[in-house]
């Protein structure tokens, strides 16, 4: 795991992948859980016995769950430890290539694309691949956008 505790540091860092996620699971009832949360409760996704004569032959994590699990992934790639606050700004070109079959494995690869200043202190922008073990395309393609303020 790589620590930043300066914005220095993160800018020294602007271009470079940071590293792979460790693996993690993606089990039906982290997706009926997130359609619990969110309301989703498309076939695709929570009915197991339809879903086997669907088009994945399976049910599949909402695109928005694997999105949302960018956090947990990171978390064993990098540490924003800087001083200050750190606040979701917002996300950048988000796709989702390839369908989540639930059982399936999945990580994060981690870039940081680029720190820029702002007036109230910087912005990160963060690359996020996420693959599947075993496959040649990935879940999920995006860009998160933080904003470091100073203490």
């Amino acid at each position: 795991m790589r620590k930043f505790t300066t914005f220095e540091a993160l800018e020294a860092a602007a271009g470079e992948e940071i590293g792979a996620s460790d693996w993690t699971t993606i089990t039906q009832e982290q997706v009926n859980t997130f359609a619990e949360a969110t309301g989703d409760h498309q076939w695709i996704h929570v009915d197991v016995e339809k879903a086997k004569s669907g088009p994945f032959g399976t049910t599949i994590a909402h695109g928005y769950l694997t999105l949302s699990m960018i956090p947990g992934l990171s978390d064993s790639v990098m540490a924003l430890e800087t001083p200050g606050a750190r606040l979701n700004y917002g996300v950048n070109k988000v796709r989702f290539p390839n369908p989540v079959p639930v059982g399936s494995r999945v990580r994060a690869i981690v870039s940081i694309k680029e720190v820029t200043d702002i007036p109230a202190g910087k912005q990160l922008t963060l690359g996020y691949v996420i693959e599947i073990e075993d496959q040649s395309k990935p879940a999920c393609v995006a860009e998160t956008v933080v904003l470091l303020l100073p203490n």
